[in-house]
């Protein structure tokens, strides 16, 4: 089975293209999915963001309160450090046991869907890595525009996640998220179809051949 890791910043495109990868029959894992589930109601992960930041960041009927949780987290590095230590590893496992199951049923290729991929999970645990990229200057208009954050919100959230030039070192494959969904549709079912003729050939890390995908093709 091939395993995929997909990753880009936000307001990028991502959205777009794990639904495209769905859409086409491939599985996808969704990790902010997971983020959500593994601090559900009786979670271990629950109990354990509850002993760290106290009853205060629960909802009435005792579910996580994520608006004040993030609005804890977001300008305090050491408060967001302690909820990923409590998070990620639940986050990771929950995803091996995923992929171990998708791979018992037979599929060829799995999406894992990570906007932490670079940071917390690693390129190196993929057959292929695809980086969504898109100008700041784009992503920071889509948030201002499709979310309705200001501009000191979008440029806030832009700034707090790690540089382009980080995350697209570690793509095999680099989708173009600066045009329409429908551009960046149409790549993803480019490299699909070639990966489903030809399989995937990017590994090991030092020697993998990087691929810019347009709306052209591939490059």
């Amino acid at each position: 089975m091939i395993r995929v890791g997909l990753t880009g910043g936000i307001a990028a495109g991502k959205t777009v293209v794990s639904k495209r990868f769905e859409e086409l029959g491939v599985p996808v894992v969704d990790y902010d999915q997971l983020a959500r589930d593994v601090v559900g109601p009786d979670t271990e992960g629950l109990a354990a963001v509850v002993a760290e930041f106290g009853d205060s960041v629960l909802t009435g009927d005792g579910q996580l309160d994520r608006a004040k949780m993030s609005e804890r987290v977001f300008a305090d590095d050491a408060a967001r450090d302690a909820l990923e230590e409590i998070i990620h590893p639940l986050v990771i496992a929950e995803g091996q046991r995923l992929d171990a199951i998708t791979g018992e049923a037979g599929e060829a290729m799995i999406v894992h869907d990570i906007p932490l991929l670079v940071e917390a999970a690693g390129p190196e645990a993929f057959d292929a890595v695809i980086v969504v990229d898109a100008a700041p200057q784009i992503r920071a208009d889509r948030l201002v525009i499709e979310r309705g954050y200001t501009a000191q919100e979008a440029w806030d959230r832009i700034s707090a996640q790690i540089d382009d030039e980080v995350r697209l070192d570690a793509a095999d494959v680099v989708f173009d998220g600066t045009g329409t969904v429908d551009d960046l549709r149409a790549q993803v079912d480019a490299w699909v179809e070639q990966v489903r003729r030809e399989g995937v050939h990017y590994r090991p890390a030092q020697e993998r051949t990087k691929f810019l995908v347009t709306e052209d093709g591939l490059g």
